[in-house]
């Protein structure tokens, strides 16, 4: 790993405002692609401390762009955590602001509802790369593939709140079982 601040600081930048662009459906939808660039290509952080700073992304309030955050904090410290998030919320931030422009002028063309049914395929598909990445990075058993399976089957085929098996997860990791 380059340890050059400037060269970082660029690294994080260019990673994460190319990135911002291709997050359709929000941060998370990146998330296959983060974790390759920071744990495969650029070697910032292993599985385990990617799959720990996503946990804390979900888990603390605000917006799921912290993952972000932490990465360039990690990478970089605070300088870091800015210059990061910045880049991801940037060029992304001034797309939106550029087509809700167009689709504001464009409202009474058909396009606009095309354009925006086209896109639900791809966030979805997006959203699903990043729970088969993260299931890959977080659970290193069999058994911890089982509880995922089982939590995800749980919230697809029930009405059951989240926050059960989350909690049940949470109990069987601290029993010592995953």
């Amino acid at each position: 790993m380059n340890n050059n601040p400037v060269s970082l600081l660029f690294s994080l930048a260019v990673t994460f405002g190319l990135m911002s662009l291709l997050a359709i459906g929000g941060a998370n939808s990146t998330i296959p692609e983060m974790h390759r660039v920071a744990v495969d290509v650029r070697h910032w952080m292993s599985d385990g401390q990617f799959a720990d700073m996503f946990a804390i992304s979900q888990l603390s309030p605000g917006p799921n762009v912290l993952i972000v955050t932490l990465i360039g904090y990690h990478v970089a410290g605070l300088l870091g955590a800015g210059v990061a998030t910045l880049a991801m919320c940037g060029p992304s931030a001034m797309f939106a602001y550029i087509v809700g422009n167009m689709f504001e002028r464009a409202s009474h063309s058909p396009w606009p509802a095309l354009l925006q049914s086209a896109l639900v395929p791809l966030s979805i598909g997006l959203m699903c790369a990043s729970g088969y990445v993260l299931v890959w990075t977080a659970d290193h058993s069999w058994v911890g593939i089982a509880i995922t399976v089982a939590a995800a089957a749980s919230a697809i085929a029930t009405r059951l709140n989240p926050l059960w098996a989350l909690a049940i997860g949470g109990c069987l990791g601290f029993a010592g079982f995953v």
